[in-house]
């Protein structure tokens, strides 16, 4: 069977074509400025050439469309007709407490999904667009919905509660959801499976460091603590968001600048970070990585305190693990970022984390990069989201 996975933002669509028996991806591509003039649709079908193709499209409706003519054309498709796609398997950002796993789409779990919009109303109104596009183009293919927040549902209600009056949680469901759920899991089991072990006896901490970043605790199998929250905004230091800070510096920093709630919320998402904290330089670590080259104290600022921030998060894990025996990093900056993996393992060697020199410039593989007397064994271990995805919309089929 073939899988299609869809990441619809508002204005883009995320895809892959996934062989279910092979596991391998057939086609992948990113449709952009939807709605939007200049819309585009970038298809890689594997082993041809790229194509692109510049057209307008007013809606999702039209986006799912080209991607599935795309994925059928006589010279650059990769299926014969569109009969041979079993299943779509949707991501789907915020599941709230209704969701702890991925569920086959129906009309109440699109309601839900809409109704839980509150909590994530960038993401999920977007979501449900692209699962209405598929459903329209697609009739009769079985949708699934995976939920980013699905994996942490198992955190105890002492790890997922605020200090705030409880009626809030009663009344409007405030609480710790966490996200990255998805690539959490993934990586969970895949670093358990390739050391030779079952991830049910191993206590595993998942640092998914990308632009957007979160840190989970895994025991037994099931997520028991991460950095993010009620949204996204929480935890760690990130591209562009600020992570963990005091929630006074809101008023602070409105009555100072005479800014609204909202107008601070929007700096604190969109305009710090890595690139707030290091005066406007980036919120790409390459480009961070070439200014501390260069010289630049802020740049180097803001690198120390990203990874200060990781490290103190992975050591405060070890008391809701109750120990420590991996420490996966994944994403595009813990796959790839020598830097961010050598001040974050030398924090934690008080802890008798030993890194080997050589395997922490490896970059974007499966590697084991501590060395054999290290107390903790330290991972790479490259996410792959959208095979998670199609392995759970198999599963439910």
């Amino acid at each position: 069977m073939k899988v299609l996975v869809i990441n619809c933002g508002s204005s883009s669509l995320k895809y892959q074509l996934i062989d279910s028996e092979t596991e391998g991806v057939l086609a992948k591509g990113l449709v952009e400025r939807i709605g939007i003039p200049g819309s585009v649709l970038t298809h890689r079908p594997e082993g041809k050439d790229k194509v692109v193709i510049e057209t307008p499209m007013e809606d999702h409706n039209i986006a799912v469309k080209l991607v599935i003519d795309a994925l059928v054309d006589k010279e650059h498709g990769v299926i014969s007709d569109l009969s041979e796609i079993g299943a779509v398997g949707h991501r789907v950002v915020h599941g709230g407490e209704k969701f702890n796993k991925a569920v086959l789409i129906t009309e109440a779990v699109k309601k839900d999904i809409e109704e839980l919009s509150a909590l994530a109303p960038l993401h999920n109104p977007a979501n449900l667009i692209g699962i209405n596009a598929c459903e329209k183009n697609m009739p009769g293919v079985p949708q699934a919905a995976i939920f980013d927040t699905a994996f942490h549902q198992t955190m105890p209600k002492r790890a997922y509660m605020y200090g705030i009056p409880y009626e809030y949680y009663e009344k409007y469901k405030v609480r710790r959801y966490g996200f990255h759920g998805t690539s959490h899991d993934y990586v969970s089991a895949r670093a358990a499976e390739i050391l030779g072990k079952d991830r049910k006896d191993l206590r595993i901490v998942v640092c998914h460091l990308g632009n957007g970043a979160s840190i989970s605790a895994v025991k037994n199998g099931e997520c028991v603590d991460t950095s993010m929250g009620l949204t996204p905004l929480e935890g760690l230091i990130m591209g562009t968001r600020s992570g963990d800070l005091d929630p006074a510096i809101l008023d602070y920093i409105g009555e100072k600048e005479n800014l609204s709630a909202k107008e601070v919320n929007t700096i604190l998402n969109k305009k710090s970070g890595i690139l707030g904290l290091s005066g406007g330089v980036s919120s790409d670590f390459r480009d961070i990585e070439a200014a501390i080259a260069a010289g630049n104290e802020k740049a180097k600022t803001a690198l120390e305190t990203y990874c200060y921030r990781v490290a103190k998060y992975i050591a405060s894990y070890a008391v809701a693990l109750g120990g420590i025996d991996v420490i996966a990093f994944t994403a595009g900056v813990g796959e790839n970022t020598y830097d961010v993996r050598k001040q974050v393992t030398d924090y934690l060697a008080f802890m008798g984390v030993k890194a080997d020199a050589e395997k922490l410039k490896i970059r974007g593989e499966e590697a084991v990069i501590s060395t054999p007397d290290s107390s903790i064994t330290v991972m790479i271990v490259p996410t792959n989201e959208e095979l998670a995805i199609a392995r759970q919309t198999l599963a439910l089929l």
